[in-house]
């Protein structure tokens, strides 16, 4: 066993007797609406999905809703991990873009899905929140690929899209992963309702196995 799942064990072992059946609303996932015209509440069946299949199939225990607030509210610090979708715009405000750097910086996690037409916003809006920091693309063998399940070969390919192959990228504070970008992957349409997609049943397991790492490497870096 390696040093890093051990200590993965460890604070699981612990975390289960101190979060069972949590009902502190800051151990789910915060869906964030953001400015700029872009479908942030896509995909609503995504996250509950996410965070049921979360309570059924791990020992981590979240809250079975998500949350919805907007990057302007200053309410949006009480929530460790942050979640950005969409197919369109994305235009930070000043307040957005000061709101998101201390939250950040300060400890929190921030997952953005490209939901296919984000891409392009995305990346001309985080450079105004971070103009010092350039997103890199992160290596397989990055603890966030196996801190629950094992993906030895980096994110799994949910949809098509442009037939690109699925790319995670990352931005770092001292060393601390503060932002992670799922790309040409579209994890939240694989943690949908298998009727809206019509993924298959092994796309969307992989989805969301995915979706239990990334939640987990949030609680333990």
């Amino acid at each position: 066993m390696s040093k890093i799942q051990l200590i993965i064990n460890i604070f699981f072992f612990f975390f289960s007797f101190t979060h069972i059946y949590s009902e502190d609303l800051k151990h789910t996932i915060c869906r964030v609406q953001y400015s700029g015209g872009g479908d942030w509440y896509s995909n609503p069946s995504s996250i509950p999905n996410l965070l049921k299949y979360i309570n059924t199939n791990t020992n981590i225990k979240v809250h079975n809703e998500e949350v919805k607030v907007s990057l302007k509210d200053e309410d949006i610090f009480n929530y460790p991990y942050l979640y950005i979708t969409g197919h369109g715009n994305i235009k930070f405000t000043e307040k957005e873009i000061q709101n998101l750097r201390l939250h950040l910086i300060n400890g929190g996690f921030l997952h953005v899905d490209d939901n296919y037409g984000l891409d392009k916003s995305f990346r001309r809006e985080i450079k105004k929140v971070f103009p010092d920091k350039n997103l890199v693309e992160i290596p397989f063998d990055n603890p966030i690929f196996n801190s629950y399940f094992i993906f030895k070969k980096g994110l799994p390919k949910i949809h098509e899209h442009n037939n690109k192959p699925a790319q995670g990228f990352g931005l770092f504070e001292n060393k601390r992963l503060i932002l992670f970008y799922t790309y040409e992957t579209d994890l939240g349409d694989g943690w949908e309702d298998i009727s809206v997609h019509n993924n298959t049943q092994i796309k969307r397991i992989e989805a969301l196995k995915m979706g239990v790492n990334i939640f987990t490497y949030s609680l333990i870096q």
